[in-house]
């Protein structure tokens, strides 16, 4: 996969080229680029309240899960 990328960045590989599995991988380099820095900004700019918020809101949906399948 890097290696296709780097060719696709250096202008070896035919800009259509695709990923094995299908993927495009200037998409794929672009998404990984976002979330390797998407995280830390999003947090920098929520307040402690909104971050404690957003948590409880996570951890009541994963239990939410494994309380369903007790049910069953």
């Amino acid at each position: 996969m890097a290696a296709m990328i780097t060719a696709m960045a250096t202008g070896d590989a035919p800009p259509e080229a695709v990923m094995p599995d299908g993927r495009n991988p200037a998409a794929v380099a672009l998404g990984r680029l976002g979330g390797l820095k998407g995280g830390k900004a999003r947090a920098a700019s929520l307040t402690k309240k909104q971050r404690a918020e957003a948590a409880k809101k996570a951890a009541r949906t994963r239990w939410a899960s494994v309380t369903a399948e007790k049910r069953r």
